[in-house]
């Protein structure tokens, strides 16, 4: 089963988009620089927080 955790070993704030990078199989970098692009709007720091908040820290198996 596969479930969307954040990173531990892939972080740069909170680990969102590490963990968004090894839930989809891509870079991580991409889909910073795609947050980062959405984040000019000012939503995407929101959304950020809040996934931040939502979504669980990943163990390390």
């Amino acid at each position: 089963m596969k479930r969307l955790f954040r990173s531990r070993d892939d972080v740069m704030i909170a680990g969102v988009c590490g963990g968004l990078g090894e839930y989809f199989h891509i870079d991580p970098t991409i889909i910073r620089l795609v947050w980062a692009l959405v984040g000019l709007s000012g939503t995407g720091v929101f959304v950020y927080i809040v996934a931040a908040i939502i979504i669980p820290k990943g163990t390390n198996w």
